[in-house]
């Protein structure tokens, strides 16, 4: 189980760099484009690269986002409640989660067999969309992925992975 957590880690550490970096270039395109509107020319297709980068952005952030514990949770009556049964609420909603970010993924997947199917792309710069959708689907699958792993062990050993990550 240690290995697992171990490679799962890596490619939640990957996902979040990916999306760290799709923040950067948001914030550049952002920079350029608002620059350029005070000076009267716009960035051309600002709004695509906005679109499409704000996908890698939110998405590759999501597990990470799990791992540290950053979802929202309702604890109203944790404490009027046995541990057994908090823990058994917080493996039933790992695995909700988990089942969420799979229909996620898939539902994006068959989109974008549509998307290559008709060659779809953006408004102005005509990227491709299936790139996106496909960047999509990974974030989520390893979201799933590692919600997943999270409940097993939280199952198994008891342990809440949550806010433990290693520096």
């Amino acid at each position: 189980m240690r290995k697992l957590r171990t490679i799962a880690d890596g490619l939640i550490g990957l996902c979040a760099t990916i999306g760290a970096l799709g923040l950067l270039v948001e914030v550049a395109v952002i920079l350029v484009d608002v620059i350029g509107r005070a000076l009267g020319k716009p960035l051309f297709g600002s709004q695509d690269l906005i679109t499409m980068t704000m996908v890698i952005l939110v998405f590759g952030g999501m597990a990470l986002c799990d791992r540290m514990g950053g979802h929202v949770a309702v604890d109203i009556f944790e404490r009027y409640f046995p541990r057994g049964f908090n823990r058994a609420v917080d493996v039933i909603s790992a695995l909700i989660g988990a089942v969420i970010f799979l229909a996620l993924a898939w539902a994006v997947y068959e989109s974008a067999k549509l998307s290559v199917m008709l060659n779809l792309s953006t408004n102005l710069l005509n990227l491709p969309k299936v790139w996106f959708q496909w960047a999509l689907c990974g974030f989520a699958v390893v979201t799933a992925l590692a919600m997943a792993l999270r409940a097993a062990e939280l199952a198994l050993s008891g342990r809440d992975v949550r806010g433990t990550v290693r520096q």
